[in-house]
């Protein structure tokens, strides 16, 4: 008794509001042996005695017992005590007079539950199932609400039975949810029916036989929604976003409902906007079902009525704070929700239907009207590209009209709708507009009034200026950088004198996006701007102050990037100092300093900037950045009643796991975390050997299991090649240790990783680390492994049609990966059957395109299974899959052997023909093209019997360059070389007539960086040259054809090769 007395004590000190009392009685609760937990809890939770706040901490930390630490403790505990809780739950739930601990103690009993039913679905507490189905005809309203909440909280509780009880189960909710007298048992009736729909998504037959129920559910949402309870409605936003196909039968009235209460204005923000979220959800899981209901999809339109709904503001356009946006606005919801259900129904659907809306509030006197217009066009352009992109001149001049409007809030969407745009439709947008929209963000810049304004316009630009070909930018940039600048030094005089400091940070980023396009063009302006941006450093050290002083680091770093290590130099040793103090500082900047990414990130430029000459910085940045990219996720599994005291605003992000459970992550300092490992990888990749102190530590962070996000696990990745690069200079037993720690980590993450962009990343770096450590560096135990691995994968792809292209393990290993790679035969060779989806198709064949590259002339033994259908993917509707059959026929000819000579030959016609086809220079067809035109030209190279090279050569010179792909351009110049240097007189013409046409072939390709200078054909290239140019006559016949461009590009091979 008398521990039970202490008990009672250390659960009032749990919640006691000290936290030195409280951190002290969470240590001594942690050290109590978890039997007597259970016996101490269960005592607290059914004592009569004890208050509400003591009873409901036992029943919260009983309830987390069980979730936790089933396993540890329940097993533990004698037959008689096992019974014993049993028994008292239930009695407890009988008896408690108190409705929120019944609940709680539900909960308990639900939780329990859960984890007694066995592997084999068998429920080893039948005395609950009997308690449910007599509560649940009790005249007792609690005990009917009890049965009802323990079966919401866990519907699977009838285990194997479940089946047997089918109807009972339904009777039971259909029952409940007409009981007329009691609306919190029709609601708890509606929220129980949905977690057994969530909970049986993909049992068909079952959502079928349920259906009848949806009118019901649909009901209890509208009643429920009047007595401010917004439960059930949140659980047809579930039912939308898991089981979307549960709602066809009754779509029509799911959406009517929606609708209907997305529109009244009596109800709650909130409600409106979950209102919405079940039309927008269904937008993104079932689409094809929602656009048959076009009379419903019409009045879609009501999510820009309620982005209408704005607040008149006075002080709106002198703020110096950005505030976060209020996600709790009916108008940032409106128009989350158009960008999503563009994005979900796709602009054939929602531009027809919303244009016309949208140039009507353009024209409406009120301002609002006008903004949300404008926002509008912001939120549609990522769903409605397509559709957009055909009207987008007719959209940009009239968007441009608002950038002098009356209104500053309508000027501000104006400034959005651009930066937006620029973003969507880039290079388009710039390559069409930049002569517009330069002028209108440089004139709106200068609205000195409205800081507000300004600084989107500033935003804007950036926007603009990060998607810009240099080429475009570079005439407007005497202009620019004029405007920039007396923007700067007015505010940074208003900063001293008044410490408004909003449009500088945005200012300061303006110029360095546009340092960063410019690249050595921005010379000339490098001392214009570096005094005042060292300045700002220097003396900007005011906590309130930290984001502009970040964002200037990161601009003085782009402008170093951009100018070059020459024009930098004489500022590099000051700007390191003033790094320097800063880093010494860190240790002093708290969690969720803004300095801390930007410095992170400028310590890499940096380091790009000097090259070696960085390494002796090293011991400064490498303890904070390794202490960021060290930062640790704080995950929890956590159910809907912790869920209850956790938002979304505390940093936490949900994944729903079914069975009233959710994974919550916590992501505050994840993206600082991600720059971190991003910046490791930098520095291995530019200081090579002179990182290698660095390189043990740095594997060791990277081999880390599944870390979030995903960026983290993508550098991880391509860490992995480069470190191994840094640690040769150790000598081949460090670099051999190293490489089987990675070893392991990187098989370990090829068979766990979830996302298949990552996968794809995780085996590139693989492949790329096997070549690096060339043969014998895997061993049979790791080939069986990786063998299981990508059987399991293919296995599951056949399921559910999931996987990209990895890389090749034939690179490094050849012959010797043939055994394991015929394990996977049978499922490789159903990815290449004509039936399968066009991905798989071009997977299957980019394997076999492997085999032969890597295995010829050994591949030939399977010829059989992939030879027709890759001929036949030469005339494939898809140009992915005619890609990579036709990639597959130049590796034939060039590495495939006597065998394939027939295959070869028949394949000339189908890739000529796939060439001269009406569309295939359009965007979509061009890399197909281009890789027939190079299969063409490695037959006649390595094959020539194969062709009638004297017809084909013409044809083939004159499809010349390519522009696309640049790794077959290079074997085609490759193979030009070798025409031109024998003298070939098809090639060369009569009389050297065709050496205009090569001289452009050859521009074009320098111009368009398909012959880079450390190409070995560059030179041969700038040798052909070089010979016309002694022929007078020649040579000016041959320049005379080029434009600016193209002579540009021709001075450039000459002067680098």
């Amino acid at each position: 008794m008398a521990e039970q007395q202490q008990f009672y004590l250390l659960l009032g000190n749990l919640m006691s509001p000290d936290n030195g009392i409280r951190k002290q009685s969470e240590e001594t609760y942690d050290g109590i042996p978890g039997q007597n937990k259970v016996t101490f809890l269960l005592q607290a939770v059914r004592d009569a005695t004890g208050t509400e706040e003591v009873k409901q901490m036992a029943a919260v930390l009983l309830r987390r017992l069980l979730s936790s630490s089933f396993e540890e403790i329940y097993p533990g505990l004698t037959v008689e005590m096992q019974t014993a809780v049993k028994t008292e739950l239930l009695a407890s739930i009988q008896t408690e007079a108190s409705p929120n601990i019944r609940k709680k103690v539900c909960d308990i009993a639900a939780e329990l539950s859960r984890n007694l039913v066995g592997d084999d679905g068998n429920n080893q507490w039948p005395e609950l199932l009997k308690f449910l189905f007599d509560s649940v005809n009790s005249q007792d309203v609690s005990l009917r609400e009890s049965a009802l909440h323990i079966f919401w909280n866990f519907p699977g509780i009838f285990g194997n039975q479940q089946q047997h009880y089918m109807e009972v189960i339904k009777r039971m909710l259909v029952q409940c949810m007409q009981d007329q007298e009691n609306p919190q048992i029709r609601t708890l009736a509606a929220r129980a029916a949905a977690s057994f729909v969530l909970s049986n998504e993909g049992n068909t037959p079952l959502l079928k036989h349920f259906s009848d129920l949806l009118p019901g559910i649909l009901q209890v949402v509208n009643e429920s929604c009047y007595q401010a309870d917004d439960s059930v409605l949140k659980s047809l936003v579930e039912i939308a976003d898991t089981a979307p196909k549960y709602l066809r039968p009754n779509l029509e009235a799911t959406l009517q409902l929606s609708l209907k209460l997305c529109a009244d204005t009596n109800l709650n923000n909130m409600q409106r906007q979950l209102a919405l979220e079940v039309i927008v959800t269904l937008s993104e899981t079932a689409a094809a079902m929602l656009r048959k209901h076009t009379a419903i999809v019409a009045q879609i339109p009501q999510m820009l009525a309620m982005m209408v709904d704005l607040e008149e503001d006075e002080e709106w356009a002198m703020t110096d704070e950005l505030e976060e946006d209020d996600f709790d606005s009916n108008a940032v919801a409106g128009e989350s929700a158009l960008d999503r259900i563009a994005c979900g129904l796709g602009g054939k659907i929602v531009l027809p239907m919303i244009k016309q809306h949208i140039m009507t509030m353009l024209q409406n006197p009120d301002w609002k009207y006008r903004h949300a217009g404008l926002m509008a066009l912001s939120a549609i352009g990522e769903g409605c590209h397509q559709q957009m992109e055909a009207i987008l001149s007719e959209i940009v001049s009239f968007v441009l009209l608002f950038c002098s409007d009356p209104h500053p809030r309508v000027r501000y969407a104006a400034c959005n709708a651009i930066g937006q745009m620029a973003t969507d439709f880039a290079p388009t947008f710039q390559k069409k507009f930049h002569d517009k929209v330069i002028s209108a963000l440089l004139q709106t810049m200068e609205d000195q009034t409205n800081p507000r304004v300004q600084a989107h316009a500033a935003a804007a630009l950036i926007n603009f200026t990060e998607d810009c070909p240099k080429s475009l930018l570079v005439p407007y940039l005497e202009s620019l950088v004029q405007h920039l600048h007396v923007i700067m030094v007015a505010k940074l005089q208003e900063l001293i004198q008044k410490g408004t400091k909003l449009v500088l940070e945005q200012v300061v980023t303006s110029i360095a996006s546009v340092a960063d396009t410019a690249e050595e063009k921005f010379v000339p302006y490098y001392d214009l701007f570096m005094p005042s941006l060292k300045h700002i450093v220097e003396n900007a050290v005011q906590k309130e102050l930290r984001l502009l002083r970040g964002k200037t680091i990161e601009c003085i770093s782009l402008i170093g990037l951009a100018v070059g290590k020459e024009k930098f130099m004489p500022d590099a040793s000051a700007v390191m100092q003033l790094l320097l103090k800063t880093q010494t500082d860190f240790n002093d900047l708290e969690d969720d300093d803004p300095q801390i990414s930007y410095m992170i990130s400028a310590w890499a430029r940096m380091c790009k900037i000097l090259g070696k000459e960085f390494q002796q910085y090293l011991p400064v940045v490498m303890g904070p950045l390794m202490k960021t990219a060290s930062i640790k996720p704080e995950v929890a599994l956590l159910d809907t009643q912790d869920m209850e005291n956790i938002s979304e605003d505390d940093g936490w992000e949900f994944v729903n796991l079914g069975d009233q459970q959710s994974f919550g992550i916590k992501t505050a300092g994840l993206e600082e975390k991600a720059t971190a490992c991003q910046m490791l990888v930098c520095y291995a990749k530019e200081l090579k050997e002179g990182f290698v102190e660095y390189t043990e530590q740095v594997v060791k962070l990277m081999c880390c299991p599944l870390t979030p996000p995903v960026r983290v696990r993508v550098a991880a990745a391509e860490s992995m090649p480069l470190l191994l690069e840094c640690a040769r200079v150790r000598g081949p037993d460090y670099l051999t240790q190293m490489w089987h720690f990675m070893c392991d980590a990187l098989i370990k993450s090829i068979g766990t990783e979830p996302d298949s962009d990552v996968l794809s990343e995780i085996m590139h770096a693989f492949a790329k680390c096997v070549e690096l450590m060339g043969d014998g560096c895997l061993n049979t135990e790791h080939f069986e492994e990786l063998g299981g691995i990508l059987k399991g994968k293919l296995e599951e792809h056949f399921k559910n049609q999931e996987l990209r292209q990895g890389e090749d393990p034939y690179h490094a290993y050849k012959e010797k990966v043939l055994p394991w790679f015929e394990q996977l035969m049978p499922l490789i060779v159903q990815l290449i059957c004509p039936s399968r989806p066009w991905a798989d198709r071009q997977w299957g064949l980019c394997i076999f395109d492997d085999v032969v590259e890597h295995c010829s002339p050994t591949s030939f033994k399977y010829a059989d299974l992939f030879l027709r259908p890759m001929l036949q993917s030469l005339v494939d509707a898809s140009p992915e899959v005619r890609q990579a059959g036709a990639y597959g026929v130049g590796v034939m000819a060039q590495y495939g052997g006597e065998s394939y000579r027939p295959f070869c030959t028949e394949a000339i016609a189908l890739l000529v023909g796939a060439i001269q086809a009406a569309e295939s220079r359009s965007k979509e067809n061009v890399n197909a093209t281009e890789n027939c035109i190079s299969a063409v030209g490695k037959v006649m190279r390595f094959r020539p019997e194969c062709a009638n090279v004297t017809e084909i050569l013409p044809h083939w010179l004159a499809w010349l360059p390519l522009n696309e792909d640049k790794e077959e351009a290079a074997h085609t110049f490759d193979f030009l070389c070798d025409l031109i240097e024998s003298n070939n007189p098809i090639v060369l013409g009569p009389d050297n007539s065709n050496l205009p046409k090569i001289f452009l072939i050859i521009a074009e390709g320098v111009a368009n960086e398909s012959v880079k200078s450390e190409d070995a054909c560059s030179k041969r290239l700038a040798n052909v040259v070089r010979q016309v140019q002694t022929s007078g006559g020649l040579w000016t016949q041959c320049i005379s054809s080029l434009n600016e461009a193209q002579t540009k590009a021709l001075q450039s091979l000459l002067s680098s090769a």
